[in-house]
């Protein structure tokens, strides 16, 4: 072990040296022409032509401006920065106007930023926005919205904020186009904080917000779950006379969708019609994907007759939302049917949608269809990507069929696709379930022979591969080579290796693996946190999991529910359940809710010292709370509660009745323990035929209980059927059944069936101990069965060790 530690520490110790990528010579321009260089052997007088056309172009220009024609002055700039042939960046040409005429330089450089900006050359407007800065000019506000909406549409968002932040510290005064860019690029950042704020700026500044504003924060609300907060912008456009347009419904619409508010979706598309919006496609197909996801597959039948009624046309999306909700219906007829009506129409398919359809076949075990839907896709012109191949090759990963993986990647490079990463990665990680380490190793040099490089997502899964396989020694030779490639192990490498050694109880190793990762600068996640308090905590070590617990704490990393889940189970299976109650408060402050795994645990804790009051009190509060009981609630709690009488008992299996659970194994043994401690033992039975009944297999548990019944009422002629049906269940008895009917037929006084089970007892292997030995020889003597007393007696002065040659002559008397 230690040395295998030392081992691991010195090769986490091994961290490679950053790469320096090679650096490239960036030579200054000797001319401010675009075109080659010219060599020493190029006339001189070459340079001179290039500089005088530049020069007049300039002047051209300079011209146009002085005498008003801005229109002819933009089409001349427009088509010399379009050329690119006599300058070769923004300045060039900015620093030639500048110095030929200083007075109009600030008009020019307004017009050559929106020119660019117009242009949708992005970076150039944003260099030339930059110089007349240095400069300390600023735009007119008609370039600076161009240039704004020229960064929002190529999604540099977080630098159309900055420059919008600019222009307030300017004497330009923003107006509602300039207000709704910036708010724009809010929006596509995700940052409604910063929306808001800038919707509050506009107001005082008082600028009223337009629709187009209210449908960007309305459509950034929905997308953050926060469907209240966008309701009160829609009530506010209402209020403020704002009208809403079809987005701005779509977008409202959409998030009562997903978030599963159906009837509120469906109002708002009445009061469509109230407003004469008139609903479009991205309208139904919202509402179509909330009833499918709902799984009302009859009321989005009804909704595509309507769409189609109003003339609207269904396209792919609206196929692989229907798709989906037959798939979570679990009605694969009606996905296949739906197949077959997208290719009799015909439809056209994106690769994303295409994906989504194949994907959902798979997920069912419709491998063959998908592929025969390909197959059809592209006789129909579809020229399928890596993604969509992948698609395929997950599908047959995901039933176990490798050969069809591989078929569908050989496939695929016949048709001139080449597969990637994630195509090996699906197999090589099928294979690592499999546990077929050769065709592992196979699979990742074929994958480097055919030019593909191994990622850190390879590297992981091989890592925990064989880390679920135990070896471990692997594990850290797949490291080493990871770093030897130049790749560094990321939180996801770590905690597949530490989540596997914590599996095989090697917690020390986990620790130092843990601990090597903070050295690296990788910090562990909650994740990996929980992995080592919950193994901690099954090995009864409730100290080190505490010490991971405050460590966690140290690090900034907020607890979870897990976390806390695993410390109350551990402390309950040590015999603390109110230590383990105790946390819920600190739980609920760090605003983790307690969950039925909570209370399960408390219940076990509190059931396991003998607290049933405070079983049932915790039992009571869960469902004040909402929180549905389990199965794994009411083992406990009947086991806790059997004390109490059948009551309580008959209470618990009703109230499990009407929430539609049915008594599993476990569940059934306490009734029948309790019900036999109680005397009952006719209801015992009864349990225990409704168990038959059910399917529900007995197990030795069950038995035992059922022969102390049998015993309790006196019924030892019904012993030996109830033996022979436990054997006919492949269950042999044990010691511990044959001490039960030992102790039985002792306390009946029938000594001489007792002594039938002890010689049986002995002649499988098993002993008696010596307080029922002392019972059954004293009733033997004392019925005068001397022999046989004198035969019990012998099996204790020589203990059944197992062997057959000391049980020989007990049994052979």
């Amino acid at each position: 072990m230690a040395k295998r530690l030392r081992s691991l520490q010195k090769l986490l110790r091994l961290a490679p040296p950053a790469k320096t990528p090679n650096a490239t010579s960036l030579l200054p321009s000797s001319s401010l022409c675009t075109g080659p260089s010219p060599s020493t052997s190029e006339p001189a007088q070459d340079v001179g032509v290039c500089d005088r056309e530049r020069h007049e172009h300039v002047r051209r220009i300079r011209i146009l401006l002085q005498q008003g024609r801005t229109d002819t002055a933009r089409r001349q700039i427009k088509s010399l920065v379009l050329s690119e042939k006599l300058f070769s960046s923004p300045s060039d040409i900015f620093t030639l106007f500048s110095l030929s005429c200083p007075l109009l330089k600030g008009s020019f450089s307004d017009m050559l930023l929106s020119v660019y900006a117009d242009s949708k050359l992005t970076r150039e407007a944003s260099e030339v926005y930059s110089l007349m800065k240095g400069d300390g000019l600023f735009p007119s506000l008609g370039s600076f919205n161009l240039l704004l909406e020229s960064l929002v549409t190529s999604k540099r968002f977080d630098e159309a904020l900055g420059f919008f932040g600019e222009i307030l510290g300017s004497d330009v005064r923003p107006d509602r186009f300039t207000f709704g860019k910036a708010i724009q690029a809010a929006a596509k950042l995700g940052d409604s904080s910063r929306g808001f704020e800038l919707m509050d700026e506009m107001k005082r500044r008082g600028i009223n917000p337009h629709a187009f504003v209210y449908n960007l924060m309305i459509s950034a609300l929905c997308k953050e779950k926060r469907v209240r907060d966008a309701e009160k912008l829609f009530d506010e456009m209402s209020k403020k006379n704002v009208a809403a347009t079809v987005v701005t419904y779509n977008s409202l619409i959409d998030g009562y969708c997903k978030m599963g508010e159906m009837e509120k979706a469906f109002d708002l598309r009445e009061r469509m019609d109230r407003e004469n919006v008139q609903p479009n496609l991205i309208t139904f197909n919202s509402l179509l994907y909330g009833l499918c996801r709902a799984q009302r597959m009859e009321e989005a039948k009804r909704m595509m007759e309507e769409m189609e009624a109003r003339g609207l046309v269904a396209d792919g999306f609206t196929y692989s939302i229907l798709f989906d909700g037959h798939i979570r219906s679990g009605n694969v007829d009606a996905s296949l049917d739906l197949c077959e009506e997208i290719l009799g129409k015909r439809v056209k398919m994106n690769m994303y949608t295409c994906s989504i359809l194949l994907n959902a076949l798979c997920k069912v075990g419709k491998v063959e269809k998908a592929v025969e839907i390909l197959d059809k896709l592209i006789a129909d012109g579809l020229d399928p990507d890596v993604a969509v191949y992948n698609t395929l090759v997950s599908g047959y990963c995901q039933r176990n069929d490798v050969d069809g993986a591989i078929s569908m990647i050989e496939k695929m490079e016949v048709a001139g696709v080449k597969p990637n990463s994630v195509s090996f990665n699906c197999l090589i990680s099928k294979f690592c379930d499999l546990k077929k380490m050769e065709r592992v190793e196979y699979w990742v040099k074929k994958m480097s022979e055919k030019g593909v490089l191994a990622n850190v997502e390879t590297f992981n899964i091989l890592i925990d591969g064989y880390g679920h396989m135990c070896h471990f020694d692997r594990c850290f030779q797949v490291l080493e080579q990871m770093e030897n490639d130049g790749l560094k192990p990321n939180v996801v490498s770590y905690g597949s290796l530490i989540h596997c050694l914590c599996n095989d109880g090697k917690l020390i190793e986990a620790e130092c693996v843990r601990g090597d990762m903070v050295a690296r600068g990788i910090l562990p996640n909650a994740h990996i946190f929980n992995m080592l308090i919950d193994s901690s905590c099954t090995a009864g070590k409730m100290k080190t999991a505490f010490t991971f617990f405050q460590e966690m704490l140290k690090s900034d990393i907020a607890p979870t529910v897990v976390t806390y889940n695993a410390l109350i189970n551990g402390l309950c299976k040590s015999g603390k359940p109110m230590e383990a109650e105790n946390l819920i408060p600190q739980m609920t402050s760090n605003g983790c809710a307690p969950d039925v795994i909570t209370y399960n645990s408390l219940i076990s804790g509190y059931s396991g010292v003998g607290n049933s009051q405070k079983c049932l009190e915790l039992y009571e509060k869960m469902k004040v709370l909402g929180i549905r009981p389990t199965l794994k609630t009411y083992h406990p709690l009947i086991c806790g509660c059997s004390k109490e009488g059948t009551i309580v008992v008959d209470r618990l299996l009703e109230e499990m009745s009407e929430m539609n659970l049915a008594p599993d194994r476990l569940v059934c043994n306490e009734v029948i323990r309790c019900y036999v401690e109680r005397g009952d033992v006719q209801r015992a039975f009864a349990v225990y035929q409704d168990m038959l009944d059910r399917g529900l297999q007995p197990d030795k548990m069950t038995f035992n209980n059922l022969l102390r019944g049998r015993f309790k009422e006196g019924t030892l002629s019904s012993v030996n059927d109830l033996v022979n049906c436990m054997k006919a269940s492949n269950l042999s008895p044990k010691a511990d059944t044959y001490h039960i009917l030992v102790k039985g037929y002792c306390d009946h006084k029938n000594f001489v069936g007792a002594y039938g089970w002890y010689r049986e007892m002995i002649e499988n292997g098993f002993s008696l101990n010596d307080s029922s030995c002392h019972e059954l020889i004293a009733g033997l003597k004392q019925e005068g069965s001397l022999q046989e007393s004198q035969i019990v007696c012998l099996g204790m002065t020589n203990p059944n060790d197992g062997s057959d040659e000391k049980l020989s002559p007990v049994a052979k008397m």
